[in-house]
């Protein structure tokens, strides 16, 4: 047990000490490009703050290499001083020393998905605000609540809030719609309500559609009148209600299931958004492969000159996983296979892979 949580300790400072270093060298490498990008808009207190914020994001981003890292000069460095030398001849296999690391990394990775995932959504959509605010951006024009899809257009004169009960999967076909038209005061001058509304160059295309005047002393249902077909002029693109659904990791993982049942019932593809959340789920089980691909290849004593390669290679193989994680989340978001499946199966055959290798090279 002592021996455990030594290495335990000695694993979770290496992991920290790690930490800390890609989090100065990313928060100097990103002040360097908010410098270069606002430099001429902005105070350098507000591009530090931009940086803090983004850093999150950075470094969520480059956890499964920090960990690998980690792993590399946790054991390089116990080889090296014979300790697991020393821990074999005391009877200890080479996967009994792995116990306490891996049970350091299964703790690292509760970590990361239950308070390091919400931080960076936070930070990310803060991130986004300031951004647009120095580069007075227009903000995004689609929201979705409990009460349905939400848009809003507008112009120099006018602006308009559009509410629909349901959509088709990129947002131009909208069904049970509601246009409010306000004027540049505030106050509401038209009412619409259609059957559905399909978005063309240009405009809204309305279908069995009734309008309220909402100006004057008359009462608007008096003077409300009825068209089989309506257009409304409009500045939204299809891209523009496509990217404003944003990227799934700027929502929490804790809202990420209700989001998701939003967009369903709303008559969206949620398949991004659910591979996303799986994804999150596999990470500990991500950093655990990266733990072990490590380990197998720096836990035996360092003889010759053969370190630097053992490393390289460790390195090259976690690198080639995670390109292949992100190659099985392309092909889950486009429905070529399941959420389950892409973000589940990398992880677990490199942890199969790499525990092979270890039985082979230590206790075989």
């Amino acid at each position: 047990m002592i021996l455990h949580r030594y290495f335990a300790r000695r694993f979770a400072w290496t992991f920290t000490a790690t930490f800390g270093g890609f989090f100065v060298l990313m928060l100097l490498i990103d002040l360097v490009e908010q410098l270069r990008r606002y430099g001429g808009e902005a105070s350098l207190g507000d591009m530090l703050q931009l940086s803090l914020l983004k850093l999150p994001s950075l470094l969520y981003d480059i956890l499964p290499l920090i960990m690998v890292l980690a792993t590399v000069a946790t054991f390089l460095g116990l080889a090296r001083s014979s300790e697991l030398i020393v821990s074999r001849a005391a009877g200890r296999s080479a996967l009994r020393a792995l116990v306490a690391p891996l049970i350091v990394t299964v703790i690292i990775g509760a970590i990361t998905i239950g308070v390091f995932n919400p931080l960076v959504a936070a930070t990310s959509k803060e991130f986004e605000a300031r951004k647009t605010t120095l580069r007075s951006d227009a903000p995004s024009v689609l929201a979705i609540s409990e009460n349905g899809l939400w848009l809003r257009q507008g112009d120099d004169n006018s602006q308009t809030v559009i509410r629909a009960g349901g959509a088709n999967l990129d947002g131009t076909q909208l069904q049970d719609v509601t246009f409010i038209r306000f004027s540049k005061t505030g106050h509401p001058t038209r009412r619409i309500e259609a059957a559905t509304a399909n978005l063309t160059i240009g405009a809204w295309d309305l279908t069995d559609a009734k309008v309220w005047p909402l100006v004057g002393n008359r009462v608007a249902e008096s003077v409300a009148t009825i068209h089989t077909t309506l257009r409304i002029p409009s500045t939204l693109t299809a891209d523009e209600i496509r990217d404003s659904f944003g990227v799934p990791s700027s929502i929490a993982i804790w809202e990420l299931p209700a989001f998701i049942d939003r967009l369903e019932v709303a008559g969206f593809s949620a398949t991004r958004h659910q591979v996303w959340l799986q994804m999150e789920l596999a990470q500990p089980a991500f950093l655990l492969a990266m733990v072990l691909i490590g380990a197998g290849f720096t836990m035996r004593h360092q003889r010759g000159g053969r370190t630097g390669v053992m490393v390289l290679a460790a390195i090259l193989i976690c690198f080639a996983l995670f390109f292949l994680r992100n190659f099985a989340q392309i092909l889950g978001e486009n429905g070529q296979i399941s959420a389950g499946l892409a973000a589940w199966a990398p992880p677990l055959a490199a942890i199969a892979g790499s525990l092979g290798l270890l039985l082979h090279l230590e206790d075989g």
